[in-house]
């Protein structure tokens, strides 16, 4: 029998468990094993495509190239906003090692400003570091012959041509054209709130004012592509593809540059705006805001001291007059008051009163400016010699709010929908607006005296000069309203497929057509025998107008002396036409700011303005104040 003795049990047990660790390593090893070749199979086979695109897109980045922007011409085809090329220094920060040796070597060479310097910090901070990006803009020719010398010395860095956005006639129209500048965080959010984040990668500037802004989209054009190899640095490799973009849609106004650079020189240094329409289409053939501003200041940056200028100047040459100035219609106001009493029934065309030159009410005398008045007065007379007496009772017998019911379908005391963003509404008072104007309930309440002021255009009233002109436009085309614009058609940059803007019919206002033929004539009459009679003496065509001055202080019962008066005292001066009479091919409104009377400052402006619409006849300077004008209207 044979006997184990405890030696050797122990090295039985010392072998068993020298088998289990080796089968347990191997079947760790063997785990492991089917783990990694488990994995290996799962990234190989079932997420094959999701890590091949991973790695192309780590291989690949897309680099936009933005678009040419679309150009804006007039209606004759004058360039009014252009691209052109000019030479920038760029730097490409992944194939350099240091940016800021290499910028501070570089401004030995070329002059860089600490503004320069920031703004290639911002792309900086935005772009990819193999991405080209300009510190540099508009080399001169001298500049970029010394580069070239010098360009063995800066890796890296190279000299490229860029587009650049040029408004040819400089202060010409810039209000209605507007102009661009850098993006900035609230244009970013209006790009995606319209979703077109995608579109604006590598575009650095947008529409910021006027047309360049409302028509942005139109403008901007279609962001192309690089495909472009990098390496695990970050570096650029080599080109593998491009996706061209596509120039921005050009835009073809109703606008007359010629026209309109006849109008701003009719103010000269004066302040003010004129709009000048086309009746039977809407088209906006001159747009004048005065003083103006040069937008190529603010393509690239503008500079501090330029907008300083700009912006602290008491003329405020910024403001657009013409769409967010609201000024007392004064006298101009009347023809609208004359219709509504005929449409109204309030008045006849021969009805007469007799004018001692005051109307008292509730205790207070309203003066008429021509003292012992005007004698017998009817509506035309009213009209042709500007009878404040008239429009006092006439005021008091419609009520103001008959008055503001027929006044708010004209577009008066609201935008008229113009396609330029920011337009002022004005004020058309009434008992509801006061309530919604004031918060204590004493200032709420309308009282009949108020009614008074309302006819003869001062009180709360308050228009801009687009409005103006669209009421006037109203009248010469028989009631039928147009919305104002300033595009005429839009040319597609791709296609060549033109899109015209049709002529829009806000409504037709049911006038009864003997009344629109009291008020013309009437008006006629004012540039006849009336307050615009020296400013039209011997035109060669009938036009129709009417004459306004606009209070810019209270005389409180005082004779009116502009010319001992401080400037900016004086009263507004205003004048509205149309032309020729018979066949309304312009219509407009003028303002001059603290110009006096209408016919003494605004009415030569208009005349101008029709002589070179009508006839081409060239002014020799700006229009001459008729000192001589003697109004007897407001």
């Amino acid at each position: 029998m044979l006997i184990r003795t405890t030696s050797q049990q122990s090295q039985d047990g010392e072998l068993n468990r020298f088998r289990f660790r080796i089968a347990f390593a191997a079947g760790t090893v063997v785990l492991a094993f089917a783990i990694v070749v488990g994995r290996f199979v799962f990234l190989q086979i079932f997420q094959h495509e999701y890590y091949t695109t991973r790695a192309e897109d780590n291989r690949i980045s897309l680099v936009p190239i933005p678009p040419n922007r679309g150009v804006i011409t007039d209606r004759n085809g004058v360039v009014l906003a252009r691209n052109y090329s000019a030479f920038t220094l760029e730097l490409t920060p992944s194939k350099i090692e240091s940016l800021d040796q290499t910028i501070e070597s570089l401004g030995e060479l070329i002059e860089i400003l600490p503004k320069d310097k920031r703004r290639f910090r911002k792309l900086l901070e935005e772009s990819k570091s193999f991405e080209s990006l300009p510190i540099r803009t508009r080399l001169s020719d001298e500049e970029v012959a010394r580069f070239a010398a010098n360009r063995y010395r800066f890796p890296g860095v190279e000299v490229k041509a860029r587009l650049f956005r040029q408004y040819p006639l400089g202060p010409i129209a810039s209000h209605a054209i507007g102009y661009i500048n850098r993006i900035n965080k609230a244009d970013l959010e209006a790009i995606e709130e319209k979703e077109q984040g995608a579109n604006y990668k590598g575009t650095e500037h947008i529409g910021k004012t006027g047309l360049e802004k409302s028509y942005e989209f139109h403008l901007h054009g279609e962001t192309g592509y690089e495909k472009v190899e990098i390496d695990a640095g970050g570096r650029a490799v080599r080109n593998l593809s491009r996706t061209a973009p596509v120039p921005g849609n050009n835009l073809t106004l109703t606008l007359d540059t010629k026209l309109q650079e006849m109008a701003e020189k009719a103010f000269g240094d004066r302040r003010g705006a004129l709009v000048a329409i086309e009746p039977s289409t809407g088209g906006i053939l001159a747009l004048v805001s005065t003083p103006t501003f040069d937008p190529n200041l603010f393509v690239d940056g503008i500079r501090s001291e330029d907008w300083e200028q700009l912006n602290n100047s008491p003329d405020r040459p910024m403001v657009n007059r013409a769409l967010n100035g609201a000024y007392p219609p004064g006298s101009t106001f009347k023809p609208f008051m004359a219709l509504a009493a005929l449409e109204l029934g309030k008045r006849t065309p021969a009805q007469a009163i007799s004018d001692p030159g005051y109307f008292t009410f509730g205790g207070h005398t309203f003066r008429d400016d021509k003292k012992g008045g005007h004698g017998m007065v009817d509506m035309y007379k009213s009209i042709v010699h500007s009878c404040d007496t008239y429009y006092y009772m006439l005021a008091n017998d419609m009520g103001i709010e008959n008055i503001a019911r027929f006044m708010g379908p004209l577009g008066l005391g609201s935008r008229t929908g113009i396609d330029i963003e920011g337009e002022s509404e004005g004020v058309l008072p009434s008992p509801e607006w006061k309530k919604r104007r004031f918060k204590r309930a004493e200032q709420q309440k309308w009282f009949a005296g108020e009614t008074i002021s309302i006819g003869i255009g001062q009180g709360y009233n308050a228009y801009t000069p687009i409005q103006l002109a669209q009421a006037t436009a109203a009248v010469a085309n028989n009631g039928v309203i147009f919305r104002p614009h300033l595009v005429k058609h839009i040319t597609n940059s791709k296609t060549g497929e033109k899109t015209l803007i049709e002529p829009e019919p806000l409504r037709t206002l049911p006038w009864k057509p003997q009344n629109i033929e009291t008020i013309k004539k009437a008006m006629v009459g004012v540039n006849k025998e009336g307050t615009g009679a020296r400013a039209f003496a011997g035109a060669e065509y009938v036009s129709g107008g009417k004459t306004g001055t606009a209070q810019v202080f209270s005389l409180k019962g005082a004779d009116y002396k502009g010319h001992k008066l401080k400037q900016e005292l004086r009263d507004h001066a205003l004048f509205i036409a149309f032309a020729p009479a018979d066949q309304p091919k312009i219509a407009l409104a003028v303002l001059v700011e603290n110009g006096g009377f209408g016919a003494q400052s605004a009415a030569p402006i208009a005349r101008m303005v029709m002589d070179y619409y009508l006839l081409g006849k060239q002014p020799k300077g700006p229009a001459k104040e008729d000192e001589a004008a003697i109004e007897d209207e407001e």
